[in-house]
């Protein structure tokens, strides 16, 4: 299942920073910023990282109005939502080291879900895709549901930051 494409990648205008995200490391608390409204959590000495990143994002989804949904096509975004954030923060543990972070901010059209790690790779759907084969998925699940998706680093710093965006719901 995936979204409705209310718009198409390129309609947002240069790609934002890393930042966006206010509040010390490691606070879940919400906080507006200009273009909405946005979470942050840090993963320092958490375990049971990907339900503990899913609960979250859920709390975010419900602050918002993306949850309860009153309709199928807004239930299937929000759990969009919370299928992406499983992914990229499972991938940060697999392939990354583990999380350090977990950002993501919703304005009237997109929600956008980053995820910072200390790793040194760069994600990538797993190609050729082998839909009947176990495991690889993750990053093409990302890519199937999201409008658009990357990788940012931070010259001088170890790590990256994963993102991803998704449409909001009609």
């Amino acid at each position: 299942m995936s979204t409705t494409r209310p718009v198409s990648p390129g309609d947002r205008g240069p790609e934002p920073g890393v930042g966006g995200a206010s509040g010390a490391p490691g606070e879940d608390r919400p906080a507006a910023t200009a273009a909405g409204r946005s979470r942050r959590l840090g993963f320092d000495g958490e375990s049971g990282v990907v339900p503990l990143a899913r609960d979250f994002t859920r709390q975010a989804l419900y602050e918002w109005g993306w949850l309860p949904a009153a309709t199928a096509d807004q239930r299937a975004a929000a759990e969009d939502v919370l299928l992406v954030v499983s992914e990229l923060v499972t991938n940060a543990c697999l392939h990354a080291g583990g999380p350090a972070e977990l950002r993501i901010s919703c304005d009237n059209k997109v929600l956008r879900i980053e995820v910072a790690d200390r790793g040194a790779g760069n994600p990538a759907p797993r190609t050729p895709h082998r839909a009947g084969r176990p495991g690889g998925h993750g990053m093409f699940i990302v890519q199937r549901l999201c409008l658009d998706w990357g990788v940012v680093r931070t010259p001088g710093a170890s790590g990256k930051t994963v993102w991803a965006e998704l449409g909001a719901p009609a």
